[in-house]
This record gives structure tokens, sequence and C-alpha cells, in this order.
């Protein structure tokens, strides 16, 4: 198990999120361990970008993570939290495994701002 994968299965939902400044970000709402093996994202055959495109669109409408394909590939892949906060519109950010500096004391502590993580869209 890789460190980052180790450092994602010791969070629990619940847990309170800190930024590199220090600043609550939020709570963690879901713990989304890595998967290698995830599949990456590719652009669809130019046969018929349309009707791809629309049930590329439909089938990813409920699922997580709520990003950018290209970024939630890299979630999948990687392993990620989704954050509860009041810190964005939408009411939750996604972090990287890679973005987890220590888990302790109850608390997910990042690498970066709060400003960098993405939002749910």
């Amino acid at each position: 198990m890789s460190q980052q994968q180790d450092t994602v299965s010791r969070v629990t939902t619940g847990m309170r999120v800190v930024d590199s400044a220090g600043v609550e970000v939020g709570t963690v709402d879901l713990v989304q361990r890595g998967d290698p093996a995830a599949v990456t994202v590719q652009a669809p055959a130019p046969v018929d970008p349309g009707s791809s495109l629309d049930e590329l669109i439909e089938s990813a409408a409920d699922e997580e993570p709520d990003v950018p394909a290209d970024l939630a590939a890299r979630l999948l892949r990687d392993g990620y939290l989704k954050v509860s906060t009041e810190l964005v519109r939408t009411g939750a950010v996604y972090v990287l495994a890679d973005r987890i500096a220590a888990v302790n004391d109850g608390a997910v502590r990042l690498t970066v701002p709060a400003a960098e993580l993405p939002a749910e869209e």
C-alpha cells in the first residue's frame, strides 16, 4: 500500500479538515481510496460525439466525484476526500490524496490552501 493510500485509509467521515494556512475547511463527507486500475477517461470516438457526450453526461450526473472528467479520473486513480464546506457555493470540495499532509487528533491537515481545492460542480 502506498503512503497516500495509507493516509487516506486513516481518514473517517466527520473528521475536521484544515488547510495549509490553518483555515478550517469543513468536515469529511466521503472517503474514497484510490484505484490505480481506475478507467482513464478518453475522448469519445469521432463517429458520433453528440450522443456519446450526452450519454456520458447523463451517466456521470449522479456519480462521484462531480468534477470535470480529467480531474475525476485522477481523483479515482489516486484517492480523494469529499469535504462539506461553506467556503464554496456548491457546498463541497474535493481533496486529492496527495494533498493530505497528515491525519492526527481527529483532523485532516492539507498541504494546500482551501482556495486550491476543486469545488463540486
